[in-house]
Formats: C-alpha cells, sequence, structure tokens
C-alpha cells in the first residue's frame, strides 16, 4: 500500500493500546478544494483524528451519471462523487494528507456499493463502512437479498486487497433508523454484519453502536457488544465505534454540546476506540469545515476529562441487552452457517424485526417506548426476546405519543441547566 504505511485499522488499535480516543467527523463535500481543506483541517485538529470522504446522494443510489453532470454544470453535491470523478483527480486530493499519521474512511449509505468498492480498490483506499442490512432497510427499497448478494460482492472484491494492504469495513448495524430501536437489537445486527464481513474475507472490522436515550443503558450495550465481539471474532481484528445521537438533534448550541460531550464520555466508559462527531449546527444545516473542527476538539478535551470504566465494575454478561442481543443472534446462526443467507431469512420469519421500519422485508411488528428514560420493548412480534407483549400504560402507541418519544432526547439536553 503506498499512500499509508499503516492502515486505518491499524492506526486505530495502536490508538487504543495507548488509550487514546480517535475521534471523526461526518464530512463530505463535491467540491475539491473544500474537501481537501476538510481534511486537512481535520488533519490540524487538536486532537487524534481520522479523515472522512462521505459519498454524495447521486453516487449513493448508484446514479453516476447524474453526479457527472452535476459536476460538469456546476451544481453544489451534498457529499463526495468518488465513481464519477477520475481517479486521478481523487488521488491528487488525498496526495500529502492521507498518511500513516491520518488514515482516512469512505461513507457512503448505498445498499448496492459495488462499483464503489471497486472505485475504492482502484484508489488504495482501504477502509469503509455499512452493512446488508444496515444500508438497505433504512435508507432504500432495494430487495433485501439483492442488497446482501451485492455486499458479498463487494466485500469479497475489497477483501482481495489483503494481500497488500488490511482492508476495514465497519459495520452500521448499531445505527438502524437512528432512534427508537432497544440496544439488543442495534447490538445483534452490529454483530451479525461483522461476522458476514469476516465470513467473506474481513480481518479487519469495526462494530457500531449509536447513542440513544440514556447514558447507562448506552453504556451496557457497547459493554455487551465488546463481550460478544471477543466471542464470535476471536480471529478478527475489531474494534468499537461510537455515534454521537442520531435523531432529533438538539436545536440549541449548549443543548448539542451537552449532547456531544455525553457522547465523549460514554464512548470513553464503555471502552470504544473511535467516536463518530456531530456538530452544534446539526439541526439546521449541514455544518462547515470549522464547525466540524470545533466538535473534534471538544470531544476530544470532553473524553480525556472522563475516567474509563472500573475494572471490577459488574459483568457485561448479566446485562438484558447483553441476553437479547446473544439471543437473538444465536437464532439467526441456527437458520444457515452462511450469514449472508440467514440474514434475510430471519427478517422473513420475523426473527430480526426493526421497530418503525417500512421497507419491505421487514415484518414491522416491534414496537419500542421510552420507559424512564431508557428504550424498551412494547411489543416484540416474534423474535426471541423474553418479553410477552407490553402496552403503554395509556393504551396503544399513538401518534402523539411517537412524537414526543422522536423528541425526547432533543428536548431533555434543550432544556437542561
Amino acid at each position: 500500500m503506498s499512500a499509508a504505511a499503516v492502515t486505518f485499522g491499524d492506526f486505530v488499535a495502536e490508538a487504543e493500546r495507548t488509550g487514546r480516543l480517535v475521534v471523526q467527523p461526518r464530512m463530505g463535500f463535491g467540491d475539491l478544494e473544500r474537501m481537501r481543506h476538510g481534511l486537512v483541517r481535520t488533519k490540524e485538529a487538536e486532537a487524534l483524528t481520522v479523515g472522512t470522504l462521505t459519498l454524495d446522494s447521486y453516487t449513493r443510489t448508484g446514479d453516476h451519471e447524474a453526479a457527472r453532470c452535476a459536476l460538469a454544470n456546476g451544481v453544489k453535491l451534498n457529499g463526495y462523487p468518488i465513481v464519477a470523478r477520475p481517479d486521478a483527480e481523487t488521488a491528487d486530493l488525498l496526495r500529502g494528507v492521507r498518511d500513516a499519521s491520518f488514515p482516512v474512511q469512505v461513507r457512503h449509505g448505498s445498499s448496492l456499493p459495488e462499483d464503489i468498492f471497486r472505485t475504492l480498490v482502484g484508489l488504495d483506499l482501504e477502509a469503509t463502512e455499512g452493512g446488508p442490512v444496515s444500508y438497505c432497510l433504512p435508507y432504500s427499497r432495494t430487495p433485501l437479498r439483492e442488497a446482501v448478494d451485492c455486499w458479498v460482492r463487494s466485500t469479497e472484491l475489497l477483501a482481495e486487497m489483503g494481500e497488500t494492504a488490511n482492508p476495514h469495513i465497519e459495520s452500521f448495524g448499531g445505527c438502524m433508523l437512528g432512534q427508537l430501536c432497544p440496544p439488543g437489537l442495534l447490538v445483534a445486527i452490529s454483530l451479525l454484519e461483522g461476522l458476514f464481513f469476516r465470513q467473506h474475507g474481513i480481518r479487519s472490522i469495526s462494530l457500531s453502536y449509536a447513542q440513544q436515550t440514556c447514558p447507562t443503558q448506552d453504556e451496557e450495550a457497547v459493554l455487551a457488544l465488546r463481550s460478544l465481539a471477543a466471542e464470535f471474532l476471536p480471529d478478527a481484528q475489531w474494534h468499537l465505534v461510537f455515534y454521537a445521537y442520531m435523531g432529533v438533534y438538539p436545536r440549541t448550541a449548549a443543548g448539542a454540546a451537552r449532547l456531544m460531550e455525553q457522547a465523549a464520555r460514554t464512548a470513553v466508559r464503555s471502552g470504544a476506540a473511535r467516536i463518530i462527531v456531530k456538530t452544534e449546527a446539526e439541526a439546521h444545516r449541514i455544518p462547515t469545515v470549522e464547525e466540524n473542527v470545533r466538535a473534534l476538539e471538544r470531544t476530544a478535551r470532553a473524553a480525556a476529562l472522563q475516567a474509563t470504566r472500573p475494572a471490577s465494575a459488574a459483568d457485561p454478561t448479566d446485562s438484558e441487552t447483553y441476553t437479547e442481543a446473544r439471543a437473538l443472534v444465536e437464532a439467526v446462526l441456527d437458520l444457515d452457517t452462511d450469514v449472508g443467507r440467514a440474514l434475510p431469512e430471519a427478517f422473513e420469519r420475523g426473527l430480526l424485526d426493526i421497530p418503525f421500519c417500512l421497507h419491505p422485508a421487514n415484518q414491522g411488528r416491534a414496537r419500542s417506548r421510552i420507559d424512564d428514560g431508557r428504550l424498551q420493548w412494547l411489543t416484540v412480534g416474534d423474535m426471541p426476546i423474553a418479553h410477552g407483549p407490553r402496552r403503554l400504560s395509556r393504551g396503544e402507541l399513538t401518534a402523539d405519543t411517537l412524537l414526543a418519544m422522536l423528541h425526547h432526547v432533543e428536548q431533555r439536553y434543550d432544556t437542561a441547566s
């Protein structure tokens, strides 16, 4: 590998060994100059950072011709069109920025990413993210089996870089729909996608979890994910990545800062190695480069002030989240030794069922609620979880109740003193 002597997974592994949290923006621009400026400023930030190339909507949906037309006509894009741009331009963009001290990950959001992966291999970019479930059900109408087949081809294509690099894929499974999904299911999907990647030749993997409604529950979830990864991925290089809240974000600068600082504290206490950062502008618009840099530095400072969780704390395998996640993972793996075949069947049978997800592959029988700040199951459908059907104290889930849950975190942090 010519551009970087240390790959993405190796870089984070070394940071984790030395006890430093890696902070990463969600940044992508269509303009070459602005994208390079964003990478340079991220690298210069007073934090241990990695770079991000987040792709545009045309590229995510495979409409590369539309991306080319936008570039030709000077239309502003909401991300970097890596397939539409000539490889030489992307190579120039990264030259002198991406190196052993600053690896770069490509983030895309595509349910059918083969063109993207092929471009990454051609550019010697070894780090990306997503997954056959986590980038299909929330973001597309692509049939799940079609998405899985494409992800098999894409993952194996990236895995071929293993002779010269250490290709890395991060599961987006811990961020399903961004909110209102109880953590046991998030942990299970993230781990299952990690197993899928490993089965198709990827040795370096990260497993994700997104900040939800309760810091204590979030900490429990990340610790459960760590325990399960150690059990189910013994021959992989892996780390955990924690996302700042993916739902309705606080509208005030103070509320957004409080939420992001809480994310940093939870990441450190639960042993995450990397954190995906949001800015104070999230509720209003796409943040600027400087707003991203300020958020990176503030997150790094908050992380540095937080003590790690005591080694003598409770066993993560005793938690409700661990028990639920393990039951779901084992139920899926019992269907087929091939994870790619097992995942669609699990959704068809309702063994996995995402609350409030409208994709045709999802049974849609599971529902969740916020109870004393924690995400809990209201109904579980056919999932093998030891909870009978439950009801809110005032009856069925209503539109007003759902709206209140969607704004729970926003209002909590905006009104905090």
